[in-house]
């Protein structure tokens, strides 16, 4: 192939996209650049389709090589990129969630997407790039998709909009949104918020779907110019000859359709296993029904999988003709609510939230400094982080069994989702030192087990006595839509109702905004008004939650008598050597003497964490004497560390001597400072005077004497020189 170039400007800067030079046994693929970050996608698709697996086997991969920032990896022994970071299990996520809805319901083929980034200059985020490199890809290949889409980050800052943000802009922003689908419908939306508002949301998706006119368009080019024919629909054929005459497609919607609302819609079925009973009942009556017809096992196959689609749109249709829920809720109406905290004896705090069949225990433990966790990634370089929410989903909580194995890439996802949703409200570290984990354990699982790890985290985080600025609550909302532009939303998403025409719309905050959203939807797109209507709705919803959860536990409770205590005290950044000491010799001390872990940031923080309040007191104590800039005038005990003849040098404060001169040791003369004190004496001193030197110079309290000035040279080879009376030092002769 010929290698094609195209380029379009965006307020976000230049994009590019190469195609025809790598990879080119894939069935297409696409190098990306904005600025300096390059990304690879490559689109796969082998020529068979897999049978009998009943979804579509789309598989995303997210690759960060290390080269691409210039980045050799850290640990001694292992330099080989591993197993996927969490960050790129994010980004593979936002990819799959935004080109998933596009393909075909018929397709069973296996499908795999695989971003590789090849150069990052740590301003563009390889995510955007990736994503719209790989709807290029996916253009013009042959694979069945109704693309073009195109994918753009936008943010707010002050009263601008930012399109592609780098790093630094997108931190100090009030809203930060990433938006894929056309200008007209959205497919996907990733956003992280400091409590905006529903109105600055939407106004944020209306605006960064201008900024997809022109990739779309460019990837319409590529597609007239360098694409392949799509793969069409394969003819439907028989796979067993069983001679009944019967179309079992057809069969089989006629006989549900007449039997479905006697078994879903007489009365409300509120429980997750009635509705499945009722399920399995019917798709057992067809079986029975079709054996009787003298239908072939393959063809009765075929019938009872498109009668479980048949039955998730009869949910949709009487959800659009008549409101009308399985369960009975009203469309607006959120599933029975339970709340409880400080369920464990021995953790810092707990809590459970329970909404309908959806139960979800969080755990918080409190740390010191030093377990913050450290971020070194492609994008981050030894980043340390001080709060991370865990998720856990076991199969027993979807009444199943299976092998218990590490998170997967859902696990990670609803983790950071739930996290994202926290960041904004956690108080700042000096106010709140501690290293926060949060772990989620869903129990059940019936509808938006994420949003009610958001509930959960706030109750134990509250239950733990973390001082967060502001609960959070969180909300899944539903679509009932049709093929002719009729939709309903749904609040509190659950089991039958997210089937095709549907949306999984998670909206989490406080009561003064959002701070986080995740859409994912079964359409080819929300129009605005879908998109507007969910905001709000789901604002109502989140405010009922608060308003439960806010009667349980409405302010962070004391610290949990099992939690470490951390004191912080700040220090001038100048005295953290004097603090570490030589070789670590200082720091090591105190924490061997006091029975602590010490941290200490770059900007002065100190953070003492202890088990005990006099250890904590003991250490803290110790690092203000150390750090303590003395002035004349202040008044000390301590012990005589030297002794001259013109005097007794006596520590003040832990590695800080001054001199007491002779004369200044008693009222009168002194003839010998061993007549006063002797080595290891404690002496209660004040300080007279900091020299130009920094010297300190010292006096006994109650000695009413001034001090016989010293000039430096006295000091230098001989020091303190001068006896008693000011006379000056003469050596004595051998």
């Amino acid at each position: 192939m010929e290698e094609k170039k195209y380029t379009v400007s965006s307020n976000g800067g230049e994009f590019v996209f190469k195609t025809g030079k790598l990879a080119l046994q894939a069935n297409a693929s696409v190098l990306a650049r904005l600025g300096g970050t390059e990304v690879l996608a490559t689109v796969v698709m082998p020529g068979e389709p897999r049978e009998d697996i009943g979804y579509f086997p789309l598989m995303v991969d997210y690759e960060e090589k290390l080269y691409a920032a210039g980045k050799i990896k850290g640990s001694r022994f292992v330099k080989h990129e591993g197993r996927p970071t969490d960050e790129a299990i994010l980004s593979a996520r936002l990819v799959d969630r935004a080109v998933r809805p596009l393909f075909p319901k018929w397709l069973t083929n296996d499908v795999q997407v695989i971003l590789t980034v090849l150069s990052f200059d740590k301003e563009n985020d390889p995510d955007i790039v990736g994503l719209n490199a790989a709807a290029a890809a996916l253009s013009i290949s042959d694979v069945p998709w109704k693309g073009p889409i195109a994918a753009t980050r936008v943010s707010r800052g002050g009263n601008e909009w930012l399109v592609n943000p780098s790093y630094t802009l997108r931190t100090a922003s009030e809203l930060n949104l990433v938006v894929a689908g056309t200008a007209e419908k959205t497919l996907m939306i990733e956003a992280d918020a400091k409590e905006a508002s529903e109105e600055t949301v939407f106004q944020g998706v209306q605006f960064a779907q201008k900024q997809l006119t022109s990739l779309i368009d460019l990837f319409s080019k590529m597609q007239k110019e360098v694409g392949l024919p799509k793969m069409s629909e394969p003819e439907a054929h028989d796979s067993e000859e069983d001679g009944s005459g019967v179309d079992p497609v057809t069969e089989a919607e006629r006989f549900v359709g007449e039997r479905i609302g006697a078994a879903l819609f007489t009365g409300p079925k509120e429980s997750k296993s009635s509705r499945k009973q009722a399920v399995v009942a019917l798709l057992e009556a067809l079986e029975e029904h079709l054996r009787t017809l003298q239908v072939g096992k393959e063809k009765r196959k075929l019938a009872a999988g498109e009668a479980s689609k048949f039955i998730e749109r009869s949910v949709t249709a009487a959800i659009l003709k008549t409101g009308a829920r399985v369960d009975g809720r009203a469309l607006s109406e959120i599933r029975p609510i339970s709340l409880e905290v400080g369920l464990l004896s021995r953790t810092h705090g707990s809590g459970l939230f329970s909404r309908g069949e959806t139960q979800i225990l969080s755990v918080v433990t409190l740390d010191s400094p030093g377990s913050e966790q450290i971020l070194d990634t492609l994008e981050e370089n030894d980043t340390k982080k001080r709060y991370f929410h865990h998720y856990n989903f076991p199969p027993f909580s979807v009444g199943e069994a299976g092998p218990l194995r590490g998170p997967g890439r859902r696990e990670i996802g609803h983790g950071a989702l739930a996290e994202k949703a926290l960041v904004p409200m956690l108080p700042s570290k000096e106010e709140f030192p501690y290293t926060i984990r949060v772990v989620s354990e869903v129990l059940g699982s019936n509808g938006s087990s994420s949003m009610g790890s958001v509930c959960g985290s706030t109750l134990a985080l509250l239950n733990a006595g973390v001082p967060i600025k502001k609960p959070v609550s969180g909300i899944a909302m539903g679509l009932a839509s049709d093929e002719a532009g009729n939709y309903k939303v749904l609040t509190d998403l659950q089991d039958l109702e997210d089937g095709p025409g549907g949306m999984d719309f998670k909206v989490a905050g406080t009561r003064d905004g959002i701070t986080a959203i995740q859409l994912d939807t079964k359409t080819t797109g929300l129009s605005n008004a879908i998109v507007k209507e969910t905001l709000e709705r789901a604002k109502t919803a989140r405010m009922e939650i608060l308003d439960q959860m806010e009667v349980v536990i409405a302010k962070p409770a004391e610290l949990s008598p099992y939690a470490p205590r951390i004191t912080s005290i700040r220090i001038s950044t100048d005295k953290i050597r004097v603090v570490i000491g030589s070789g670590g010799k200082t720091i090591n001390e105190i924490i061997d003497a006091c029975g602590v872990e010490i941290d200490i940031d770059d900007d002065g923080l100190v953070m003492i964490t202890s088990e005990s309040a006099e250890g904590a007191a003991k250490a803290e104590e110790w690092i203000k004497n150390l750090t303590h800039d003395v002035t004349a005038g202040e008044k000390y005990e301590g012990k005589v560390t030297r002794i001259m003849d013109f005097g007794a040098f006596v520590e003040v404060l832990p590695g800080k001597e001054g001199l007491v001169h002779i004369s200044n040791l008693a009222p009168g003369h002194v003839e010998r400072v061993e007549d006063v004190v002797k080595l290891g004496d404690t002496l209660a001193v004040e300080i007279t005077e900091i020299d130009e030197q920094g010297r300190i110079n010292l006096r006994v309290q109650g000695v009413t004497k001034e001090p016989v000035r010293r000039n430096g040279a006295d000091r230098g080879s001989r020091p303190y020189g001068g006896r008693g009376g000011g006379r000056p030092f003469r050596p004595r002769r051998p």
